[in-house]
C-alpha cells in the first residue's frame, strides 16, 4: 500500500507551526505550471488548484494562469484554516496522543516491531519516541521528518503562499474542514487501520524522497493523469483509509461546490492535488451534479 501521497495531505499543515514571510528572496530554480480547472455558469466561476503541500524552496508556481485565477477571485476556500497555536496543540492533544496507556512499540510485534526500530534507527531516533502517540500520528511523523532532511517544508507549500497573498489583498479565506475533523478522520480508524499505516509508512520509509519528488516532478508540470496513478495507485488495498480519508471527503467537497454555484462571485479553491485525480477525484464527482470542471490552459 503506497500512503504517502495520499495520506499526508491532511496533516503537512496541521503539524507545522504557520510559517513567517520569508524575509529574505528565494533564488527560482524551477519554473512550474501545475494543473488547474475551472467549473462556472453564468454567474459564478470557482476555480480548483491542486496543491503539493509541502515543496523546496525556490519553486516558481504562483504566476501566470494561476496568479490570474487568484486574482481574479473574491473567495479563497482551502481544505483547512489553520487556528491559533494553542488550539492546534490542544487538537493535536486529544486526536494524536494514546489514550489507553497502551505505549506504541507494544503494539507492535514480530517483524513489524523490528522493521519500526530499525525505520527510527535510520532517523536516528530511539524506537520509544513516539510511544505516546497513536499509529497513525506516528506514522504521520515518520513521514514528515525524512522530508524535512530533504528540504521539504511547509512554509514552502502553496497553501502558506495562496493565505498570505489572500491575507495582502484581503480577500477571504475560509476552510472546507476544520483542524479538529481533518485529525478526527486519522483518530477515527479502527486500530487495524492506522497499524496498517504506520507499518506501510514504514517499508516506505527509505523511498519517501524518491516518491515526493516524482509527485512534485509530475505537479510542476501539470501532468494530472500521471500524478493520479502515483498518488491513488493501491490505495484500494486499505477501503477502510480510501474511504474515511479520500471518497467521503471529495463527495463532501463536491457536494459544497454545488451549493457555491448557487451564489454568483469568483471562488480560487486550493486542495491537495489527490482529490483532484484518480476516478475517485472531485471532478468526477461533480459529475453527479452536472458540473463539469474544464482545464485552464496558460
Amino acid at each position: 500500500m503506497k500512503t504517502f501521497a495520499k495520506l499526508i495531505a491532511p496533516l503537512a499543515l496541521l503539524l507545522t507551526a504557520p510559517a513567517c514571510a520569508q524575509s529574505t528572496p528565494v533564488t527560482v530554480v524551477r519554473q512550474a505550471a501545475p494543473a488547474l480547472w475551472v467549473v462556472k455558469d453564468a454567474d459564478t466561476t470557482i476555480y480548483l488548484f491542486g496543491t503539493i503541500h509541502v515543496l523546496q524552496p525556490g519553486i516558481n508556481w504562483f504566476d501566470k494562469g494561476v496568479r490570474k485565477a487568484f486574482d481574479s477571485s473574491n473567495q479563497v476556500v482551502l481544505e483547512m484554516v489553520l487556528p491559533d497555536t494553542a488550539t492546534m496543540q490542544a487538537i493535536v492533544k486529544e486526536k494524536g496522543y494514546a489514550h489507553d496507556g497502551v505505549a506504541l512499540t507494544d503494539r507492535l510485534s514480530g517483524d513489524k516491531r523490528t522493521a519500526y526500530t530499525k525505520a527510527m534507527a535510520d532517523l536516528g531516533l530511539p524506537a520509544t519516541t513516539f510511544d505516546k502517540l497513536e499509529p497513525w500520528f506516528a506514522a504521520v511523523n515518520l513521514e514528515l521528518l525524512p522530508l524535512q532532511k530533504l528540504g521539504y517544508d511547509v512554509s514552502n507549500g502553496p497553501e502558506q503562499i495562496i493565505t498570505k497573498a489572500a491575507a495582502d489583498t484581503g480577500k477571504p479565506v475560509v476552510g472546507l474542514e476544520t483542524a479538529a475533523q481533518q485529525l478526527g478522520f486519522f483518530d477515527g480508524l479502527s486500530m487495524p487501520a492506522q497499524l496498517a499505516f504506520l507499518s506501510a509508512t514504514v517499508d516506505e520509509t527509505p523511498t519517501i524522497g524518491k516518491q515526493i519528488n516524482t509527485m512534485v516532478d509530475q505537479w510542476a508540470q501539470g501532468d494530472s493523469e500521471a500524478l493520479a496513478k502515483t498518488l491513488n495507485d493501491d490505495v484500494a488495498d486499505s477501503p477502510e483509509l480510501e474511504k474515511v480519508l479520500l471518497i467521503d471527503r471529495n463527495q463532501h467537497w463536491a457536494d459544497w461546490i454545488d451549493q457555491r454555484m448557487k451564489q454568483p462571485g469568483v471562488v480560487f479553491m486550493a486542495v491537495g492535488a489527490g482529490h483532484l485525480s484518480g476516478k475517485n477525484s472531485v471532478l468526477v464527482m461533480l459529475k453527479a451534479h452536472h458540473l463539469k470542471a474544464e482545464r485552464v490552459k496558460y
